[in-house]
């Protein structure tokens, strides 16, 4: 993980803070808890995250 990374949250964010934050590169994008800034990260190749974004809003 790089940690010079900037993370941005959710627009949808509430006061709770429980939400995912995300970190978009030329090479990858990144996602981890905002709760645990520390934690677990995932990351995808962009094409992935991409099709992943898709799907999702195909969902609504």
């Amino acid at each position: 993980m790089n940690p010079s990374r900037t993370w941005r949250k959710s627009s949808y964010t509430g006061n709770d803070n429980n939400c995912v934050e995300l970190s978009l590169t030329e090479f990858e994008s990144a996602v981890r808890d905002s709760k645990r800034p520390n934690g677990p990260v995932l990351t995808f190749t962009p094409l992935a995250f991409s099709r992943f974004i898709r799907f999702l809003r195909a969902m609504r």
